[in-house]
């Protein structure tokens, strides 16, 4: 079954609202008033037939207008989610665990050389 056909503005509201942006987030990041973004995520909402926003995301991915991946880094926990979930990590979420290590290594070293 064919999703309805959403406009590249009406997918990007979608997109948003699956990350969990607040309305006033949207509104922030369009260029639109709070009562604006209110009203176009509640056009994506009509158009979709859903009752809410979890439900607009969940008949977007079943017509395949979102495929359930984070959009962007961020929407997820780092290096152990992907771990988790059986994922090759992310650049950002590599370099962020090689920073944390380093900074564990650096400090017990320096507690060792306290306590000797």
């Amino acid at each position: 079954m064919p999703g309805p056909e959403l406009t590249a503005h009406q997918l990007r509201i979608l997109t948003l609202v699956a990350a969990g942006r607040t309305h006033a987030q949207i509104a922030a990041e369009l260029t639109l008033t709070p009562k604006g973004a209110t009203a176009a995520v509640n056009r994506v909402l009509a158009k979709l037939g859903a009752s809410n926003a979890p439900h607009a995301v969940l008949l977007a991915c079943q017509a395949g207008l979102l495929d359930g991946r984070p959009r962007r880094h961020g929407d997820h926990a780092g290096f152990a989610a992907h771990e988790y979930r059986g994922e090759d990590p992310c650049e950002a979420c590599i370099a962020g665990e090689k920073a944390y290590k380093a900074a564990w290594r650096a400090k017990r070293k320096t507690r060792q050389r306290e306590a000797a």
